[in-house]
């Protein structure tokens, strides 16, 4: 497993992480626009792939969003993630800032604290 990989996620859940970011209004796409919307907290949720190369582009990653008290999660490949917000191309790091159905995001959001819990 990735050093940044703080727990790990079952299926069902990631369905419904791709399924939430899928129907999302407003994204930010690739570590760095990640990154600055944590930093601002403007992210609702945050999604990375388990499969960046190399691990320290995003390993800051969810130690920031603890920081900040944003909820993240995980999907096993880039390619999973670009498709998941209709992109061509594989991405590291989605953040979700305006969602689409905000109950299903609060629901994810339940779900992941427990899974931390």
């Amino acid at each position: 497993m990735a050093i940044y990989v703080k727990f790990e996620v079952p299926q069902e859940i990631e369905e419904k992480t791709v399924n939430v970011i899928s129907k999302s209004e407003k994204v930010k796409k690739g570590a760095n626009e990640v990154t600055k919307a944590v930093e601002r907290g403007t992210a609702k949720l945050v999604v990375l792939a388990k499969d960046v190369q190399p691990e320290e582009i995003v390993a800051h990653i969810p130690v920031i969003c603890e920081e900040k008290g944003i909820p993240y999660s995980y999907v096993a490949t880039k390619e999973d993630l670009g498709k998941a917000i209709g992109l061509e191309v594989p991405t590291s790091a989605v953040a979700v800032i305006a969602e689409g159905d905000s109950n299903a995001l609060k629901e994810l959001v339940e779900k992941l604290n427990a899974l931390k819990a």
